[in-house]
């Protein structure tokens, strides 16, 4: 009887575990939704530059120096490990500096990331990093998803990744979003004078780890409020002189 009732309830286990939805349902990602002005949704998820599903994906790199990738490590080892080496192997030829601002766009093989684009951007030398760079950061990004018609981005700057604490993560990600969304809205303005082709931004993911989650919302809550009491402050004089 007891040899009986062990093997059903075995059965009965076994059934739960490999039940559809339950065993092998993945963990849901972690996400907050911030609205930003011009109707920009932005959303703040618990995932790895590898696995964002979107036309864009950008991360960021210090100017290249062999000590600073020995301190590299987590996701831009793993993102570099999936695209075969080919970001490393940009540094080393010095065929991507990471001079400030300076960018490359890299279109990975089938499979190796979800993302269909990849933008690296510059930040520069590590010791000159400062929040004014990274607000031209999120300015560079939003003008080259322009470029290539993206309307969905994720970011990642990947700065605690390579060994730099300089600047909170909240601050970081107040001045990259800021400089986004400022960047955005004069796209939108030259559009109303036809000064620019039509590209509408529909969402901007930022990409954080667990430990900076909650901060790194705070820090785009931040630049939603900066942006847009700055936006509001903007003449709304046209740009080109003597017309309506």
């Amino acid at each position: 009887m007891i040899r009986t009732l062990l093997t059903l309830c075995s059965v009965v286990i076994g059934i739960i575990l490999t039940s559809p939805g339950l065993a092998d349902e993945p963990a849901a990602v972690k996400e907050q939704a911030v609205n930003g002005p011009n109707s920009v949704n932005i959303n703040v998820r618990m995932e790895g530059p590898y696995t964002a599903d979107k036309p864009l994906q950008v991360v960021c790199y210090f100017k290249y120096t062999k000590e600073g990738a020995k301190r590299m490590t987590g996701a831009p080892v793993e993102l570099d490990k999936r695209l075969g080496g080919a970001i490393n192997s940009l540094r080393t030829r010095g065929e991507f500096h990471g001079a400030p601002l300076e960018t490359i766009l890299i279109k990975p093989k089938d499979a190796a990331i979800k993302a269909k684009s990849l933008l690296l951007i510059g930040l520069g030398d590590e010791s000159q990093l400062s929040l004014d760079v990274l607000e031209r950061v999120g300015q560079t990004a939003l003008r080259q998803a322009k470029s290539i018609g993206a309307t969905k981005i994720a970011f990642a700057p990947l700065i605690r990744d390579q060994g730099n604490t300089s600047i909170g993560v909240g601050a970081v990600e107040t001045a990259v979003v800021k400089g986004m969304l400022l960047a955005y809205d004069t796209e939108l303005r030259l559009q109303r004078e036809g000064l620019s082709n039509e590209y509408k931004l529909t969402d901007w993911s930022v990409e954080a780890g667990p430990a900076y989650f909650d901060e790194t919302v705070a820090g785009v809550r931040d630049a939603v409020s900066q942006a847009a009491a700055d936006t509001a402050k903007r003449s709304s004089d046209n740009y080109a002189i003597g017309t309506k």
